[in-house]
C-alpha cells in the first residue's frame, strides 16, 4: 500500500538521473535492497544536501508509492564516514563491500546480519586504516556469505562427511573436500582452511592474519562458492 515509511539505510550506489535528481540503491535495516529517488538533491539548495552520498548511513522518510522507486523526503546522517574517504586503501575496500551487498542482496527481504555486517565493516575502514588490509576484506566476503545463506562447509568433507584430510575445495559441492572427493576441486592450503574457520568465528575487529597465498585461496574458494551457488561473480580481492 501506498505511503510514507522510516528506515535506516547505508547508500550503495548513486546514478544522476534527469536535471537535479539522483537514483540510490539502497540497503536498509528492516526492508532490504530499496531503490529511491532523491529528487532536487544535486541543485545547490537542496534541503537533503550531501547526506546522500555513496558509503553513507542514514535515517530516511520515504514515500512508497505505486512505482518501483520510493521518493526520499527527509534524510538525516547517522555516519558519513569522513575518514575512510581520505585513504584511497579504505576508500576502496568500503566500495567494494558495498558492491558485493549490491549484488548478492537484491531482495526486499530485512537481513539483519547483513546490515548489521556492513555497518560494522564502513565505521572499522573508518576509524583504523589498518582494516582496509586483504586480510579483512576476504573476512568481510567471508561473513556476508554466511548472513547469505551461502557459506561454504568447513568442517567436514562437503562430499562424504569425512573430517580428516580435507586439503582441496569444491565449488560445487560447496565446501572443502577429502583426497577421495577432489575430482572438480582445487587445492586448499591449511592456512586458508584455517583462515576461514576462524574468520567466520572472530569479529571483524580481530581478523587473523594470513600469508598472501592462503588468502588469495580462501578469496577463490568464496569467489567460486558465489559463482556456483548464487550465480554472482564478484571482483576478487586484491592485495593492499
Amino acid at each position: 500500500m501506498p505511503g510514507t515509511y522510516k528506515t535506516e539505510a547505508v547508500v550503495l550506489r548513486s546514478i544522476r538521473y534527469g536535471e537535479a535528481d539522483r537514483v540510490l540503491h539502497l540497503y536498509t535495516a528492516d526492508r532490504g535492497r530499496v531503490g529511491a529517488v532523491a529528487k532536487g538533491v544535486r541543485r545547490v539548495k537542496s534541503r537533503l544536501g550531501g547526506r546522500l552520498e555513496p558509503l553513507s548511513r542514514v535515517r530516511l522518510v520515504l514515500y512508497e508509492g505505486r512505482g518501483e522507486l520510493s521518493t526520499i523526503s527527509q534524510a538525516d546522517t547517522v555516519n558519513a564516514h569522513p575518514a575512510l574517504r581520505e585513504r584511497r586503501d579504505s576508500l576502496e575496500r568500503a566500495s567494494q563491500a558495498c558492491e558485493a551487498v549490491l549484488r548478492l542482496l537484491d531482495s526486499s527481504e530485512p537481513n539483519r546480519p547483513a546490515y548489521n555486517l556492513l555497518c560494522n565493516e564502513l565505521a572499522l575502514l573508518d576509524a583504523e586504516p589498518a582494516a582496509a588490509g586483504r586480510a579483512q576484506a576476504v573476512a568481510f566476503r567471508a561473513k556476508l556469505l554466511l548472513a547469505a545463506g551461502f557459506a561454504p562447509e568447513l568442517s567436514s568433507c562437503a562430499a562424504c562427511g569425512e573430517a580428516e584430510h580435507l586439503g582441496a575445495f569444491s565449488p560445487s559441492a560447496g565446501g572443502v573436500v577429502c583426497a577421495g572427493c577432489e575430482a572438480g576441486s582445487f587445492p586448499l592450503s591449511e592456512e586458508a582452511h584455517r583462515f576461514l574457520v576462524e574468520a567466520l568465528a572472530r569479529p571483524l575487529s580481530e581478523v587473523p592474519g594470513a600469508p598472501g597465498p592462503a588468502l588469495a585461496q580462501a578469496d577463490r574458494a568464496l569467489a567460486e562458492t558465489l559463482e556456483h551457488h548464487a550465480h554472482v561473480r564478484l571482483r576478487r580481492v586484491a592485495a593492499a
